[in-house]
């Protein structure tokens, strides 16, 4: 595990997020992620996944922005869920934590290089960044842990 301290505001036009990005000095940087069969099964910080935290992730227009491309009958308070990608009811009973991870980190390692998921933690993102957007991250370690935490009780 490698130890870096960084602090980042990310802001995507493109998903319209904008995101803080600050990481803990005892996480797996980004370039150090591993996946194996489609999975990274060690977690990314040293602190479990907190449901409440993900939760508010996945519904944070400025954090994940999942709802704007899944739907989530969990978050049927939430208005405007999208229809781009799949329904993520049941996505704790269709997925294990290890690949859950894999999706939210980096989703063309699962799917393909043509899914318009964007990879949460990975650095691979493609053509055109904007220059002070190169090296960063749109969710933390810990963000992405409580995501997978939240996604987990899907069922």
């Amino acid at each position: 595990m490698r130890k870096i301290v960084s602090t980042a505001v990310i802001a995507l036009g493109m998903t319209g997020l904008a995101v803080s990005t600050v990481a803990s000095a005892d996480m797996t940087a980004p370039q150090d992620v591993k996946i194996e069969n489609l999975a990274i099964s060690a977690p990314l910080t040293g602190a479990p996944g907190n449901v409440e935290e993900g939760k508010n992730v996945f519904a944070n227009r400025k954090l994940g922005n999942c709802l704007a491309c899944h739907a989530n009958s969990d978050m049927s308070d939430q208005l405007f869920h999208g229809e781009v990608g799949p329904s993520l009811d049941g996505a704790g009973t269709r997925w294990k934590p290890e690949v859950l991870r894999t999706i939210v980190v980096n989703a063309k390692a699962v799917f393909s290089d043509e899914t318009v998921m964007p990879g949460f933690y990975s650095l691979d993102v493609g053509e055109d960044v904007r220059k002070d957007l190169i090296g960063k991250t749109i969710l933390t370690a810990q963000q992405v842990e409580d995501l997978v935490a939240y996604l987990s009780t899907l069922k």
